[in-house]
This record gives structure tokens, sequence and C-alpha cells, in this order.
């Protein structure tokens, strides 16, 4: 297939591209390569990315643009017809949210629509996009299932990705296109972003430096192994979404629509306690980490934990990488990068 994936110089998207290219198939890669954290290790994805191709000999292609030029998306989408479109081009990040929301506004709710508007003249046969577990916001009953209703958002990233799945719904119910979105849960690995905590504490405790440890380090987390996750949006991808003929205007089940929309969780299934996260990350360094414990900050939320069943119904999603492994093999690709 000829798959158009955004965001393929971010972490998720690189991976994604990655496996595509892996499996023969042909990619035209769109991602504008911005500042929110050091360009120099998406310029080092996207080299990888050449590599991949030429060693595996896939067809790819790389556009540097801002999704929220419209007239970038449609010159872009002049590469195609595409087989697939996955998006996982995305402002990310729940704090840098209270400082820059309309970061947010460009690049989660005018870049997404762009995306939309161009699928649907495009004729796509399928759009999978990227959500996240933030959309639980307030919720506490657990674990989080995505027929619950998610209307009480704690950040503005979150209401943007919320955003991003009521307009995937309007453009699935109007003009009959066929949209997946995905919910990540805290997801890790190789190649990660320098601003998510297993990156920080890997880069403070090699230094001798304190790691912050918000809500006193009490918060648990399903945290989810990349690879893992990128098996589950290929899949996901790959299985074209359609109407459920069992939904009900009457009791309207958020996951689901009588226009072909899906709603899955993409998390590990089990969640693990944050001080269990820093053991993995001081064994894998055989080093201790200083710790300071710290209030619980704006934004956050104490606990998630997907019931990801859905997604393994659908396209038999199943998570095989212990927290154990996955930290191990992100310190060993750490150490490796940058020479510590």
């Amino acid at each position: 297939m000829k798959v158009l994936v955004t965001g393929n110089a971010g972490f998720i998207g690189f991976h994604t591209a990655q496996r595509l290219l892996e499996r023969d198939d042909s990619v035209v890669g769109f991602d504008s390569v911005n500042d929110y954290y050091d360009p120099a290790i998406k310029e080092a994805r996207l080299a990888v990315l050449e590599e991949t191709a030429a060693r595996t000999g896939s067809s790819y292609q790389f556009i540097r643009g801002n999704l929220a030029d419209r007239r970038a998306v449609t010159g872009c989408f002049e590469h195609g017809p595409f087989d697939r479109v996955i998006h996982l081009a995305a402002q990310a990040g729940v704090r840098y949210s209270l400082v820059n929301p309309l970061a947010y506004v460009e690049s989660n709710i005018i870049a997404f629509t762009n995306i939309l508007e161009a699928c649907r003249h495009a004729g796509v046969p399928h759009l999978t996009y990227a959500s996240t577990s933030s959309v639980y916001g307030a919720n506490t009953a657990m674990p989080f299932s995505e027929h619950a209703g998610v209307d009480h958002p704690l950040q503005f990233y979150a209401a943007t990705k919320r955003a991003n799945e009521l307009m995937a719904h309007s453009y699935s119910h109007l003009f009959n296109l066929p949209t997946t979105g995905l919910r990540f849960f805290t997801v890790y690995g190789p190649w990660g972003r320098p601003d998510m905590a297993l990156f920080l504490f890997t880069r403070n405790i090699l230094a001798g430096k304190p790691i912050q440890l918000f809500n006193q380090g009490n918060h648990t987390r399903d945290f989810t192994y990349v690879a893992d996750i990128v098996e589950g949006v290929i899949r996901a991808s790959d299985r074209i979404a359609t109407p459920n003929p069992a939904w009900s205007s009457d009791r309207p089940d958020p996951a689901t629509s009588n226009a072909p929309f899906r709603l899955f969780n993409i998390g590990n299934n089990s969640p693990v306690k944050l001080g269990e996260y820093v053991s993995a990350i001081e064994e894998a360094l055989g080093m201790r980490a200083i710790k300071e414990l710290l209030p619980l900050q704006p934004g956050d939320v104490p606990d998630t934990f997907a019931d990801v069943s859905e997604l393994a119904s659908w396209v038999g999603y199943q998570p095989a990488t212990s927290v154990k492994e996955g930290v191990a093999n992100f310190v060993a690709w750490y150490q490796d990068y940058f020479h510590a």
C-alpha cells in the first residue's frame, strides 16, 4: 500500500514509518521538524528512515512542511493517491499546553481540519489518527473504557484531542470517510521524546542530578512500549473502520457509530507505579536516582489504566513488552546514541 504518515520525524511517527517500510509499503512522510524539542533527534530519525528505505528497497519520500498550511497539505496529497493516511503529527505535551495553548490550536485543530478535508476530497479509504488517554480527564473509573463519556478534560491539550475525535466523527457521518482514533497511553522506548519522563530521568541519573517525581511519586501509568503501539497502529490502519450495526441513537455508544467511525484505547493494560518505573531505570543503568518529591502538577491525572479489549477483539492487538524489558531497551539506545 501507499501510506501517508504525518509526524514521521516524531517519536511514534518515525517508528510507524520504519515498520511500514520494512514490510515493503510505499511511504510518504510529512513533518515540520519544529523546535518544540531539539530538532537534532528528529533529523537523526529522518536519516534512519532514509537508510531503512535504501536497505529494504521500499519507496520513501519526505515532505517538510506545516500541516496548518492548507496549500502544503494539498500539495502533499498530489503525491497520492494514498491507500491509507496515518495522522500522528500533533502538538504534544500536557504542561506546555498551559504555557502556549495557541500552538495546540494550530497543530491539533487547524492541521487536523486540513487533513480531514484532504482525505475527503482525495477519497482516502481510511484515516487513522492519534488521540490520547488524556481525554479521560476527570474520569476515575478504572480501567478506562472507550464506552465511557469523556467530557471533562483537565488540560487544553486533551480538549484539542477530544475535538479531533468529534471532528472525525462529523466527517465520517457527512462524507462517509472511515476514521479510526487511537487513544495512546504513555508511550516510551528508543528514540523517545526528550521532554518525557524516561528521557529526563535517564539523563539526570547519569549526570548525578535529582529526578522530579510529581504527586510524591504516587502516579500509576499504563506505560506502553513503542513497538507494541506501532503494531496496534498498523493493524488498526489495515482494517478499515465500519459502522456498528448495533449502534442505537437512543443509547449512543461513544466508541462507535452508525457512520464508519471507531475509537480504541491502545495501551499496555497493566499500570505500573512510577516508583517501579524508576526502579527499572536504575536497574538498567546500574545507578541509583536522587529523588525530589513534588506535589501533583496542574493538569496531571494521578492514574491511567487502559481497557484494550476492544482493540484486541478488532485487530488482535496484544502488547508483549514488559516495562523492565522496554526500559532496558531504551537505556541501551540512549547510551549508544549519546555515547553515555
